[in-house]
C-alpha cells in the first residue's frame, strides 16, 4: 500500500499588531502610541528560534497588509481614514486599504515600512519558517487608496461606471441615487466633525445592498465585483475575464515575488470558484511551493474549492472543530460518534486538505466562560485528535498554548471571550511568555507552563512519528464491544508499513475507563499484522491526575487523557 505524502505542518497564528507589544499600562480605546504595538523588528531571530523550538513550521501573520485605521500616517503617504468607517482604533485587518503596502504603525520607521517587512521575512526564512499572509479577496476598505502600487496599476474603482448598479467590469457594486449613511448607534473613540461622503453608496462587504448597513454588518468594507449580478439571479459574466480578477491576480503576483510562502484566503467561499481556478495555477506557475488556504464554512462546497478551485487546504470548522467543542463542553447531545461522521464526510482525498484548529481569531477562547473555562484540560483529548486524526496541517492561535482567557475589555471589542482584532492592546499570557524579549516563559504560572508543555510534547510527537505525518487512518469505534464507552472515548489507528499506532482519547472530565480495545481483522489485515501487542509510547494526562502521583496505567485511561500505543 502506497504511503501518503506529508501535509502535517503546524501553523502559528499571530494577531500581528498585538504579538510583540510589551506594554502593560493600557488605556481603553488607546492609540498605538499610547498602548503600544508590534514592530517588525520585534520578530527577532531569538523570537523566531523560540517559536521554531515549540514545533511551529508556519507563521500566519494576521493584519500585515495595510488596512483602514484611525491612526494618522498621512505624513508617510498613507491618507487618513474617516473614523466613522473604521472599526476600532486599530481598524479591522480585513478592511484592506492598500493591497501593495504594509501597515505603517508596524514599522519602527514608517517611511521604510516595506523594507522592514522584507527584512523580517528574510529572518523568518533564515530560521527555517514559512510566512502565511492574508489575502482578502471579497471586500476592501471603503476608502481604498494605494500610494505604493506599482507603475501602471490602477486603484480599484478608478474606471467604474458609478451610475450602474452592476457592470461586469466595475470593481464595485453601486446603489445609484443614494448616499451612504453611517450605521445607527455607532460610537466613535475619535471625534470628527466632517461627515463621510459616499455618493452613490457602495454595497457592503457582506452583500448588504443598503445605503445604511447596521453596525453589525461589514459596514467598513465594500464588496468586490467578480462579474456576478446578484440583483438579477446571480447571472455570471466571466468571459471576458473581469477587471477585478486581473487586479487581484496582480496583487497575488506582487506578494509571491516578495517571497510570501502561503496565502490564507479570507471568506474564500464568497468569491466564485472560477476565480480561484484562474489565479491559483498562475501563482503556482511562478512559485510551485506557494500554498493556498481557504476560510470556508459550507461543506457541500469543499469538493469544488479543492478540486476545481485548486486550494491546498480548507478550514475544518463546520466539522471537526464543532464536534470537538461539543465534547469539550460536555453538552448533553455530545458524542464521539460525531468525530466518526466528520471523517466519513471528509474521507478519500478530503482529509489531507483539511486544516484543523481549536482556536483562531474568530472563535471564542477555550479558557473563556462560554467555552471550556470550567475544564481547561479537555484540551488534551481534543487537541490530540486535532493534531493526529489525519495528516493535514494543524493551526494554533497565539496564547492558546497558555490558556489565554481574553477577558479584558479593550475598546471596540467588548466581548470577554475573544482577543481583539480592532484595538491596540496585548495578549496577557503571551506577553508574560515573551518576558521582555527573553521568550522563556519565566513569568507564566505553573498551570500555564504545564499546558504549554503539553502542546510542546504533542507537536514533538507529531513531528517524530511517520504514521502521524503521512500514515493511513482507521476508525475503531464500530468494532468495540458493549462495555466500551462509545459516547466518551474515541479510538483510532494511524499506520505506515513500518510503524503502527493506536490512539485512545477520553473526553469524560470525571471518569476513568479501563481499556480493552478491539482491533478487528480488517484493521490487522490492512496493517499486515497477525497478532497485536501494545506498548504505551506517550501518555498525555492532566496535571491534576499527575498530582495524585498516579503513574500512567496502560489498562486505565484517566479523565481528559490521551494514550498513544505502539503496535508490534
Amino acid at each position: 500500500m502506497k504511503e501518503k505524502s506529508s501535509h502535517k505542518f503546524i501553523v502559528y497564528q499571530m494577531m500581528f499588531h498585538l504579538w510583540g507589544n510589551t506594554n502593560t499600562d493600557l488605556a481603553f480605546n488607546g492609540s498605538c502610541q499610547r498602548n503600544g504595538v508590534t514592530k517588525f523588528a520585534d520578530v527577532s531571530v531569538k523570537a523566531l528560534q523560540a517559536l521554531a523550538k515549540k514545533g511551529y513550521t508556519h507563521l500566519y501573520a494576521t493584519g500585515i497588509i495595510e488596512h483602514a485605521t484611525m491612526e494618522d500616517f498621512s505624513a508617510y503617504g498613507s491618507p487618513l481614514d474617516h473614523p466613522s468607517i473604521v472599526k476600532g482604533r486599530a481598524g479591522s485587518p480585513f478592511a484592506i486599504k492598500d493591497y501593495y503596502d504594509v501597515n505603517p504603525f508596524l514599522a519602527s520607521d514608517p517611511a521604510k515600512r516595506m523594507e522592514e517587512f522584507e527584512e523580517m521575512l528574510e529572518r523568518i526564512h533564515a530560521c527555517g519558517l514559512h510566512l502565511i499572509l492574508d489575502f482578502v479577496p471579497n471586500h476592501l476598505a471603503r476608502q481604498y487608496y494605494s500610494d505604493k502600487k506599482p507603475q501602471g496599476v490602477l486603484d480599484f474603482g478608478t474606471n467604474d461606471q458609478t451610475d450602474k448598479s452592476f457592470d461586469p467590469n466595475n470593481n464595485f457594486y453601486y446603489l445609484p441615487g443614494t448616499q451612504f449613511s453611517v450605521p445607527v448607534g455607532l460610537e466613535m473613540p475619535v471625534p470628527y466633525s466632517i461627515p463621510y461622503i459616499e455618493i452613490p453608496a457602495k454595497v457592503s462587504g457582506n452583500n448588504v445592498f443598503s445605503a445604511q448597513p447596521t453596525k453589525d454588518d461589514w459596514f467598513e468594507t465594500v464588496k468586490l465585483n467578480y462579474g456576478i449580478d446578484f440583483q438579477h439571479g446571480e447571472k455570471t459574466y466571466f468571459d471576458p475575464i473581469p477587471d477585478t480578477w486581473l487586479k487581484l491576480l496582480d496583487v497575488l503576483i506582487y506578494w509571491t515575488q516578495k517571497g510570501v510562502d502561503s496565502f490564507r484566503c479570507d471568506m474564500a467561499e464568497m468569491v466564485p470558484v472560477e476565480f480561484w481556478a484562474y489565479v491559483i495555477p498562475k501563482i503556482k506557475a511562478i512559485s510551485p511551493q506557494v500554498t493556498f488556504i481557504a476560510e470556508i464554512y459550507q461543506p457541500y462546497r469543499y469538493h469544488d474549492y479543492i478540486f476545481r478551485g485548486g486550494f491546498d487546504y480548507l478550514y475544518d470548522k463546520v466539522g471537526l472543530y464543532d464536534a470537538l467543542r461539543r465534547l469539550m463542553e460536555e453538552r448533553p447531545e455530545a458524542t464521539v460518534e460525531d468525530i466518526t461522521r466528520v471523517w466519513q464526510n471528509e474521507s478519500g482525498d478530503f482529509s489531507e486538505h483539511m486544516l484543523r484548529f481549536l482556536e483562531n481569531h474568530d472563535e471564542t477562547r477555550i479558557n473563556s466562560p462560554g467555552f471550556a473555562q470550567h475544564n481547561l484540560w479537555s484540551t488534551i483529548p481534543a487537541m490530540v485528535i486535532t493534531a493526529c486524526l489525519h495528516h493535514g496541517p494543524v493551526m494554533m492561535y497565539m496564547g492558546q498554548e497558555f490558556g489565554e482567557a481574553a477577558n479584558e475589555v479593550e475598546g471596540f471589542n467588548l466581548a470577554q471571550d475573544r482577543t481583539t482584532m480592532f484595538d491596540f492592546w496585548r495578549v496577557e499570557t503571551h506577553q508574560r511568555w515573551m518576558n521582555q524579549g527573553q521568550f522563556d516563559g519565566a513569568r507564566l504560572t505553573k498551570e500555564e507552563k504545564q499546558l504549554d508543555d503539553f502542546y510542546g510534547h504533542l507537536f514533538q510527537f507529531v513531528h517524530s512519528q511517520p504514521s502521524i505525518q503521512e500514515g493511513h487512518f482507521f476508525d475503531l469505534q464500530y468494532a468495540q464491544n458493549e462495555h466500551y464507552p462509545k459516547r466518551k472515548v474515541y479510538s483510532f489507528l494511524r499506520y505506515t508499513s513500518k510503524e503502527k499506532l493506536l490512539i485512545v482519547c477520553n473526553f469524560d472530565s470525571q471518569q476513568s475507563y479501563s481499556l480493552d480495545i478491539q482491533i478487528p481483522t480488517l484493521a490487522r489485515d490492512m496493517m499486515k499484522v497477525s497478532k497485536v501487542k501494545l506498548k504505551l509510547m506517550q501518555a498525555f494526562v492532566p496535571p491534576v491526575v499527575k498530582g495524585l502521583n498516579q503513574q500512567p496505567d496502560e489498562s486505565n485511561l484517566p479523565p481528559n487523557s490521551a494514550y498513544m500505543f505502539k503496535i508490534s
